[in-house]
């Protein structure tokens, strides 16, 4: 019944022992129910003496087929979803719980002469998007002037908001535009009245915007950014995305049309590169930072989730910016004479510096004072440590001085530099994070910042201030925003800006959680946190919820009102495996959970399952594992390895078949992280662990778990047929024959007005946690 059948690699851990099947479950689907589909079994192709079938390649295209295909799916959830009676008070309940005021962390933007403000978001509940505020001083009230609304951008919420960027004097600000939840974006500016804050649209429209960054020059006149070839066939399941290897940085003069603007720099030799850009504060450099996703030579990596102490191995350049001219008709840079479609024989050379040009570690830029920079990096660090260089005379980067060690536990996981001598230094601890102010002079402490428990931080801080604002919160408590001015130093808990309510009162004291750390298969130590309500008895009928990531990130103990709702609603357990992959411990955890190791994140995960059960906290048959993107291909691993293990799974938005992901999107990307499935020591193990290659059922006569898989139509990074492949592969290999036992519903959860997550609107995502943690 198998895509693929694969034999196992002699001597690894690869090769998967019999299966038990998992208990039938509440909803039940009859064999016959599933939508026909159908199946071109003369697609197959010889790899590394492997026949390698794929029967439902035609589903990678954006067909009438296809579209067939996806309404059958369709009919058929909401067939199954329909039966589950707790849904309606589910989201009745997360919806109550999810309307409360929800606030970002202020920053503050411009310069004394231009229009000095500080700006944060804002949801006064169950807004589809947050919108962006404007206040003249640091307090987060109902006096603030609302700059920019995407809700009114679409009637459906579907339009969303990022990437803001303010011009040095403060005046002007970039932001971009995305519909649907596309990765591709538009670019507008907008300039700011000095009084009000308020937003007056300019003309300036930038299309073909993705992955991009936004840096001002000093001049206020203009910015880089990157964009890339938009493709002929806009449609996500086009096929290979050959204009996602073409990574592009671009200048633009505010005022002018797009077609005006200055194709800076690309990397031909280097197609997948990605080239960020920042100006430096004290606005004497342009920084550039270069990292890869995938070449013919060295199969490296570019980072689009937020990852915590894995990180993208990048190069870091750099220009002065004094060395470039001016045009005398617009005022900003002229910079025509490096244009990339200019003939190579007319084209200048950038007068960039390659401080560092090679691929060993990451590198962030933290201060500069003149020619002496502090950096951030992984060099010799598997933990981070803090490196000053003048970059005048440099040297080899093995040579420059350290100003703060790599930590023998703690990750140092970003430094950010207030005005004076004073460093905002976040670490991970255990997990949870750990706050310090140190010297940027000398790295010494100046003060450990008390935090009200073991948590999640996020730091909002700017050279040119000494106001530091962090915002707390933990797996049980909503949090709240803090206000430190580092001028004037005390030990105590800095001063509360801004106090999470939640509706209806609520009491930490109701919850309880714990950390524990699992010993997996061969013996590591993987960090769990555990909550559950305080009057819950853990006696193995707790329903319970598990997920799971890898792929450089680090799932810290944050608040969410979805997981709440599940406590209240169902007396619930929710557990966290930080496994191998991730970046938990730093760089050598995350490489003892990718290419050929990925087996060791499944390993760590299913042993996160088995303390569960052994613990007595829940039981097979009542225990849920649920993950997104790499959590998602942790789920469609963890079902075919252990099927007999849970009661149901949620794969989301999954990496499913890890033989033709390079061929999507951003797949050539993920390179380094799961390995070439055109490489003859990848390709094993690649197909050892593809979700898509290893259905099969249980013993022959078991049968799965209630599977959910979830997708988006607009979703241009994991392309939706991933999700529709794996699905079409288990309704065939587990009920598409005569007598079999598959009863627990196989079903594709398809969302149409969103893209792979980011600004999802609030009603949908309330739709979708209730789909998916109510269908019990």
């Amino acid at each position: 019944m198998c895509r693929r059948a694969f034999s196992g690699v002699a001597g690894d851990s690869w090769t998967v022992p019999p299966r038990e099947g998992a208990v039938q479950g509440g909803l039940s689907v009859p064999p016959e129910r599933y939508p026909g589909v159908w199946r071109n079994d003369s697609m197959k192709e010889l790899l590394y003496g492997q026949t390698v079938a794929d029967a439902y390649r035609w589903l990678e295209t954006d067909s009438n087929a296809t579209r067939s295909f996806v309404a059958a799916e369709e009919a058929l959830a909401a067939e199954v979803l329909g039966q589950c009676d707790t849904r309606a008070r589910f989201h009745e309940l997360f919806s109550r719980l999810y309307d409360y005021p929800k606030f970002g962390l202020p920053a503050q933007h411009g310069e004394p002469g231009g229009v000095l403000r500080w700006y944060y978001e804002g949801n006064s509940g169950l807004q589809s998007q947050s919108v962006l505020y404007s206040s003249a001083n640091p307090v987060i009230d109902g006096n603030a002037t609302l700059v920019l609304d995407p809700n009114a951008m679409a009637a459906n919420g579907s339009m969303s908001v990022s990437g803001y960027a303010f011009s040095f004097d403060g005046a002007l600000m970039a932001y971009r535009e995305s519909s649907a939840g596309s990765d591709w974006q538009t670019m507008r500016v907008v300039r700011l009245d000095n009084e009000t804050g308020a937003a007056t649209p300019l003309r300036d429209v930038l299309t073909g915007v993705r992955y991009s960054t936004t840096a001002w020059t000093p001049d206020n006149k203009g910015f880089f950014y990157n964009r890339l070839p938009q493709p002929a066939n806009a449609s996500v399941l086009a096929g290979p995305s050959a204009e996602d290897r073409q990574r592009q940085l671009w200048y633009h003069v505010v005022g002018t049309p797009q077609a005006a603007d200055t194709f800076v720099l690309a990397l031909p030799e280097q197609p997948d590169a990605s080239i960020m850009s920042q100006v430096t504060s004290d606005k004497q450099y342009l920084v550039l930072s270069i990292s890869l996703g995938g070449g013919a030579s060295k199969r490296l990596y570019l980072v689009l989730s937020i990852s915590l102490g894995g990180g993208a191995f990048n190069r870091l350049w750099y220009m002065p910016l004094d060395a470039l001219p001016v045009n005398a008709s617009t005022g900003g840079l002229d910079l025509g004479r490096y244009d990339m479609r200019l003939p190579g024989e007319k084209r200048a050379l950038l007068p960039l510096v390659k401080l560092v040009d090679d691929l060993r570690a990451a590198w962030t830029l933290v201060a500069t004072n003149g020619s002496i920079w502090t950096l951030h990096t992984s060099l010799a660090a598997s933990r981070f440590r803090l490196l000053r260089v003048n970059i005048s005379s440099p040297g080899p980067a093995d040579k420059w001085s350290e100003v703060i060690s790599e930590h023998c536990s703690d990750i140092m996981l970003s430094v950010t530099a207030l005005r004076g001598d004073v460093l905002v230094v976040r670490y991970l601890r255990d997990v949870s994070a750990v706050l310090h102010l140190r010297s940027l002079a000398t790295g010494t402490l100046l003060q450990a910042v008390r935090l009200p428990g073991l948590g999640s931080v996020e730091v909002s801080a700017r050279r040119e201030s000494p106001i530091l604002f962090f915002s707390y919160n933990s797996l049980t408590d909503p949090g709240a925003i803090y206000m430190l001015d580092s001028t004037h130093l005390t030990g105590q808990l800095p001063d509360l800006a801004h106090d999470v309510q939640l509706p209806g009162g609520y009491n930490l004291d109701d919850f309880v959680t714990t950390q524990v750390f699992v010993v997996s298969k061969d013996g590591a130590q993987v960090p769990m946190f555990i909550v559950s309500p305080l009057n819950v008895s853990l006696d193995g009928s707790n329903p319970t919820i598990l997920v799971g990531y890898g792929f450089q990130k680090t799932i810290t103990p944050s608040f969410a009102v979805s997981r709440l709702a599940f406590l209240r609603a169902y007396g619930g357990v929710f557990a966290i495996a930080n496994i191998r992959g991730g970046s938990a411990k730093g760089r050598s955890w995350w490489e003892a959970g990718r290419r050929t190791k990925k087996q060791n994140s499944f390993d760590d995960f299913a042993a996160c399952a088995d303390y569960l059960v052994d613990s007595g906290i829940t039981s097979p048959n009542r225990l849920a594992i649920a993950g997104k993107e790499n959590g998602g291909l942790l789920m469609g691993a963890e079902v075919n390895q252990h099927p007999n293990m849970f009661a149901a799974v949620i794969a989301d938005g999954g990496v499913m078949d890890l033989l033709r992901y390079p061929l999507f999107t951003v797949g050539q990307a993920w390179l380094g992280e799961y390995g070439d499935p055109a490489n003859a020591t990848d390709f094993p193990y690649l197909l050892a662990s593809s979700p898509l290659d290893n259905v099969s059922m249980p013993n022959g006569t078991g049968q799965y778990p209630a599977v959910m898989v979830s997708t988006a139509i607009h979703d241009d990074r994991v392309v939706p047929s991933h999700s529709y492949k794996f699905i079409a592969m288990l309704q065939h290999a587990l009920a598409g024959y005569p007598g079999s036992p598959q009863r627990n519903p196989l079903i594709l959860r398809v969302e149409r007005n969103a893209g792979h997550g980011t600004g999802t609107p609030t009603p949908t995502y309330i739709n979708q946690i209730s789909d998916q943690w109510a269908a019990r």
